[in-house]
């Protein structure tokens, strides 16, 4: 999907932009997966899990394609209280290298980022999350899955789609079935959940 489109998405409440973290990522946090240290929100929207993950100690960075999506990102960070610091900017996850350093992160998530990427933008994004997070870094990621039925939405991903795409970098902890909280007309399609770490 080109840049516009996505900016242009927030000039209406575009179906994941839902108010509240994902619980997928709360529940990471509140079960010890994801513990404070340096955080990345690859396409991470208005900011809603970068926020979260800045409440439960992460320093939080957040990219996302869309001016718009990162403005309202920032105004709720400065709503959320002056604890709350996050370095929000409009950049594409698939040149994270322009902005990061190597081993830059302890942890990276994506929310809904992976399953809008093109088959050859796959192994780039696989890269250059690789690149920024640390040795032992845990990424994150929540996609839409195959199991949704239906032919509405986004892009169905399968789990031998995640693990091709992430295995040659990663450990694969575990690939389990979620769900989003979405506001689509199903309020929670099928996801999958993947835990891995920078081999």
């Amino acid at each position: 999907m080109l840049y516009r489109d996505w900016d242009e998405a927030y000039l209406t409440r575009p179906p994941w932009d839902v108010g509240v973290p994902q619980p997928a990522f709360v529940a990471l946090v509140k079960d010890g997966e994801i513990r404070p240290g340096r955080a990345l929100d690859a396409g991470c929207g208005t900011g809603e899990n970068a926020i979260m993950l800045a409440r439960s100690g992460c320093t939080v960075a957040g990219i996302d394609v869309s001016p718009r999506a990162i403005g309202e990102a920032v105004t709720k960070a400065k709503a959320a209280g002056p604890h709350v610091h996050i370095d929000f900017m409009v950049g594409n996850a698939l040149e994270l290298d322009r902005y990061f350093g190597p081993g830059s992160f302890d942890t990276a998530i994506d929310s809904g980022l992976f399953h809008a990427l093109a088959d050859e933008e796959r192994p780039v994004y696989a890269r250059q999350v690789h690149r920024v997070l640390r040795p032992g870094g845990g990424y994150f990621m929540l996609c839409f899955s195959d199991q949704q039925p239906g032919e509405w939405g986004p892009r169905r991903v399968s789990r031998g789609e995640i693990e091709r795409t992430f295995a040659p970098l990663f450990r694969i902890n575990y690939i389990r079935d979620s769900h989003f909280l979405s506001n689509t007309r199903d309020r929670h399609p099928k996801a999958y959940l993947l835990s891995a770490a920078r081999a």
